[in-house]
């Protein structure tokens, strides 16, 4: 069984998905394995045709800051890096769910679970939601990027309120319910449905 796992940038998805990892839940983590996916060499071919030159350094690394501020600043472009990355995850994610295959359930973590349809390939999805203020404040902390910045990123991302009804489970990441408490019951539940 595979379960997806999203919620908005700052809600506290990679805290949730370390807590299931503790339980010895396989999480494989789309965001991260995207970075990664990068430097495939048919895939930088195409990001320096879209992005130019400058998305690289001469080091051959990747300028997370100037593929930021081209993709977060057109939606168009950000739909066409979209479109270059998530095609090379999904192979990716495909031999790691062969790998753990004997396991009862996968989590796959990922920010756009709703918004690029990896959900319809789910058969469970967990949401995790937290308060906009705190988002914006831990994403700030994070990244140490400015407010604005944020609002842009969280703008980019579905709102928790369309989420919500198509999510099987919600955590609520509020700093004041308990979270291992809520990721227990989702674990026992989940264990549940794959007798």
């Amino acid at each position: 069984m595979v379960v997806g796992l999203t919620g908005g940038i700052g809600s506290g998805k990679s805290t949730v998905a370390k807590l299931f990892g503790v339980m010895g839940v396989p999480v494989y983590n789309s965001d991260i394995r995207a970075k990664e996916m990068y430097y495939k060499p048919d895939v930088k071919e195409q990001v320096i045709r879209l992005l130019g030159t400058n998305a690289y350094d001469a080091d051959g690394k990747l300028n997370p800051a100037h593929v930021s501020k081209i993709i977060f600043g057109d939606t168009g472009v950000l739909h066409k890096i979209n479109g270059i990355i998530h095609p090379a995850v999904e192979e990716d994610f495909k031999d790691f769910a062969i790998q753990y295959s004997s396991h009862k359930f996968i989590l796959k973590e990922s920010a756009l679970i709703f918004e690029i349809g990896i959900y319809k390939k789910l058969d469970k999805t967990i949401l995790v939601t937290s308060p906009l203020e705190l988002r914006i404040s831990r994403v700030q902390e994070r990244d140490k990027i400015s407010r604005e910045e944020v609002i842009k990123r969280i703008n980019n991302q579905l709102p928790d309120e369309e989420k919500g009804p198509m999510s099987d489970f919600i955590i609520s990441n509020d700093e004041i319910s308990g979270l291992i408490p809520q990721v227990l019951e989702v674990y026992g539940k989940l264990q549940a449905f794959n007798k």
